[in-house]
């Protein structure tokens, strides 16, 4: 797939179920541990999920974030949110993160869960949660196409 991207790395793509263990930990799946086996950062995300950023996709969203006026009062609540949680990780040689009791809690993570790849980052989901939202969406899917697609060349 890096072809297909001139040499960028791929993208982050599909939905595993993993499981934590007991001390919250989460075995990445195979797909995604090249691209974030050399750090990655863990962050609250949208709708109560996590995010997980290879540090390169961190530091764009961060530098986006951070030219924000800081006269903004929800720049400056958006950057507090999303910074305060963050947590650095490097995956141990088995593939696993620990996840931090503080982003567990967030995210309402129990010990069945759903990884998505996103593209550029991964999102962890509550397993039961991912599966309401994605009902929930899958059946205005088709009629948001042209909303957030630009036209196709014919």
């Amino acid at each position: 797939m890096a072809e297909l991207f001139g040499g960028a790395p791929s993208l982050l793509l599909g939905t595993y179920t993993p499981r934590l263990d007991e001390k919250g930990r989460l075995i990445l799946p195979a797909k995604f541990r090249a691209q974030l086996a050399q750090g990655l950062v863990m962050t609250r995300g949208q709708e109560h999920c996590l995010y997980l950023l290879p540090m390169d996709e961190f530091r764009r969203m961060y530098e986006q974030i951070r030219v924000a006026p800081i006269t903004s009062k929800q720049s400056r609540d958006y950057l507090r949110v999303f910074l305060s949680g963050a947590s650095d990780e490097v995956p141990d040689k088995q593939g696993r993160i620990s996840i931090p009791a503080p982003l567990r809690e967030y995210a309402r993570l129990d010990r069945d869960v759903a990884v998505i790849g996103m593209g550029t980052r991964v999102e962890i989901w509550d397993a039961p949660t991912w599966g309401d939202y994605l009902a929930q969406q899958e059946s205005g899917y088709a009629d948001t196409a042209e909303e957030v697609l630009p036209p196709f060349p014919i």
